[in-house]
């Protein structure tokens, strides 16, 4: 009984945030607000993680099959895919280098911020 009230629950989230994809005029995809909305009820303690977190995890364990109709029908576009592979690979590396070196530049700023801070409140 315990699952089947987990599952009600995570559903019913899914299903409000379908909801409200339908009714507000934004460019948000239903599962966002989903996932807003139980965080929302997580963090205020309306939800308890002990509530959902046994079917959440048996979600998550079982992700990956819920991909293969998806990667089933990229097969039917494999001449278009094949077209603009390298392209799109390219441009994959360039970005992942490019927030590679941005994250840890950021990194050592706030890195060397937190240094400075700690050398000042020894100071005192």
């Amino acid at each position: 009984m315990k699952k089947v009230k987990e599952i009600s629950l995570i559903l019913g989230v899914t299903w409000i945030g379908d909801l409200l994809n339908q009714l507000l005029p934004l460019p948000i995809p239903a599962g966002v607000y989903g996932l807003f909305l139980m965080l929302a009820l997580l963090c205020t303690g309306m939800v308890k993680l002990a509530d959902v977190e046994g079917t959440g995890n048996f979600l998550l364990d079982n992700m990956s099959p819920m991909f293969i109709p998806a990667g089933a029908g990229l097969i039917r576009y494999l001449d278009e895919i094949k077209a603009v592979g390298g392209i799109y690979l390219l441009i994959n590396v360039i970005s992942t280098v490019i927030v590679f070196l941005v994250t840890g530049r950021v990194a050592q700023f706030v890195m060397g911020q937190t240094e400075k801070r700690s050398k000042v409140s020894q100071c005192k």
